[in-house]
């Protein structure tokens, strides 16, 4: 079992949780994910390693609850367990294997949607801990949904914000913002890691393509069962098919067919909206006898 140290919410439907699993935390490197089963009933659900303490044995997690098993995870409290905390799974981060000289050498651009702000702390702290202070972007719809901007500005002093609606920093989309630093401000960037939504991935390496910078996205949003074995993360990079969970998460986003992954994803809506529906009755007490 796996005991939950510490949850807190980081905003509507955001929960972030501190699980006690020391060898996770000892082999853990950013990039990578893990799998959590709530109890011996529940399912696989992949989740992004947002941060790891291998003197404390801690690994943290962030939910949003937009599915019924999700919907499980959150409504656990400080206290109790996760039948199973497995990991760390996939690929590491391409740079963590750059000699010192080229990491020095190397300007970094994170820009994290949404809930990608999670999986993108780990690298942008891990290439702090190596002497290079990397840019980031932080999106959101409106200024309660950006998440770390606090723990991102420990870390370097290039943090841009952007809103949809202009409530916090800049007004506007994550690619209009690049667009400007980049082209407006004269920045210049090597290599640029895109994480969140995949509709914000897509646009960020077509811009990104335009502006002739190697990008990096992680396709984690696709993965359902995390071992390859159900085949939901196929993805076609580069013309070839590749799964994202023993494969990925990480693939050049210039080679990624997003629509092809987009269309991927919206197979399974349906049915998980009527499982969210079942798991939110029987949260509130009613437990339905029909099922799926």
């Amino acid at each position: 079992m796996f005991k939950i140290l510490k949850k807190s919410q980081l905003a509507p439907s955001i929960y972030l949780m501190e699980v006690e699993a020391p060898r996770l935390a000892r082999a853990a490197q950013p990039g990578q994910f893990l799998i959590v089963i709530v109890d011996e009933r529940g399912e696989r659900i992949p989740l992004t390693i947002c941060d790891y303490d291998t003197d404390r044995g801690t690994v943290t997690v962030v939910i949003q609850a937009i599915g019924a098993s999700t919907m499980r995870i959150v409504a656990l409290e400080e206290g109790d367990s996760f039948a199973d905390f497995v990991g760390p799974l996939g690929h590491p981060s391409e740079f963590i294997h750059y000699t010192p000289e080229r990491l020095a050498k190397t300007k970094f651009m994170f820009v994290a949607g949404g809930l990608g702000a999670a999986p993108v702390y780990p690298q942008v702290k891990w290439l702090a801990e190596h002497g290079v202070q990397a840019d980031v972007i932080i999106g959101a719809k409106n200024e309660s949904l950006i998440l770390f901007e606090e723990e991102f500005r420990a870390l370097t002093p290039h943090v841009h914000i952007a809103t949809d609606d202009g409530s916090k920093g800049y007004k506007g989309l994550v690619t209009n913002l690049l667009r400007e630093l980049v082209v407006d401000r004269g920045k210049h960037y090597d290599c640029v890691v895109a994480i969140g939504p995949m509709i914000m991935m897509k646009f960020v390496a077509l811009t990104t393509k335009e502006l002739g910078i190697p990008t990096i996205v992680s396709l984690n949003t696709l993965m359902v069962d995390g071992t390859g074995m159900c085949g939901a993360c196929r993805v076609t990079v580069g013309g070839r098919i590749r799964f994202a969970c023993v494969e990925g998460p990480e693939f050049d986003a210039h080679q990624v067919d997003f629509d092809e992954a987009m269309r991927r994803q919206g197979m399974y809506r349906t049915i998980e909206e009527r499982r969210r529906a079942i798991e939110a009755e029987r949260l509130a007490g009613h437990q339905c006898n029909i099922g799926l």
